[in-house]
């Protein structure tokens, strides 16, 4: 059973027939892409040379086989299938704020960009996220990744409405007492004695 991956790579199921017995695995890589009308972009890294027969395989099969054969590395973007050497293999951390990881998460398997076979985790408690995998897929991340940075910093900001709290005004002789959202804040007197009484009315929040 194949794990999930980005864009789905349509592959016949009959065995795919290797018949050539000496060649380099690029050029192998190269005939299998011209057979089966896929376009393929080979790494320069892409080193060694097949000796002897493959065995019929189904296409996908066969794909695996030679990149566990000569340590490889595939992924395909929807366009084109990208063969490079395992060793060039890259991992790259994100700091995802104001990103939120199930968004970002939600975006690459959306656009059918991630793979099941290379990493898009989390650090718990933090906004870090490791990712790492072959050049083009970690290309494709990383453009994920500032396109929604990107829309959120054009994202208008919004400032919090003030909120109403109560002012209340009491009247005793000369005295006059504030108390604001139910909480004495200050005393004055005055030398004209005033009606005792109390006066309210909203206000706004000051801040």
């Amino acid at each position: 059973m194949h794990t999930a991956v980005g864009a789905p790579l349509s592959l016949p199921s009959t065995p795919y027939r290797y018949t050539v017995l000496d060649q380099d695995v690029a050029a192998a890589l190269q005939q299998f892409g011209n057979n089966l009308n896929i376009r393929v972009s080979i790494s320069a890294e892409v080193r060694g040379r097949i000796r002897g027969r493959m065995p019929d395989l189904p296409p996908r099969e066969f794909l695996d086989r030679l990149s566990k054969l000569y340590d490889l590395q595939w992924y395909y973007d929807g366009l084109v299938l990208y063969v490079s050497a395992a060793k060039e293999a890259q991992s790259k951390m994100f700091v995802l704020t104001p990103i939120r990881f199930d968004a970002f998460k939600a975006a690459l398997d959306e656009l059918g960009i991630s793979d099941d076979r290379y990493v898009v985790k989390s650090a718990a408690g933090s906004d870090l996220v490791l990712v790492s995998g072959p050049p083009r897929f970690l290309a494709l991340v990383e453009q994920t990744f500032n396109g929604l940075l990107a829309e959120a910093q054009a994202q208008p900001h919004v400032a919090p409405a003030p909120s109403e709290e109560s002012l209340l005004l009491l009247f005793r002789g000369s005295s006059t007492m504030v108390v604001r959202g139910g909480r004495p804040e200050a005393a004055y007197s005055s030398d004209v004695p005033q009606q005792d009484g109390v006066a309210e009315k909203p206000e706004l929040n000051r801040k």
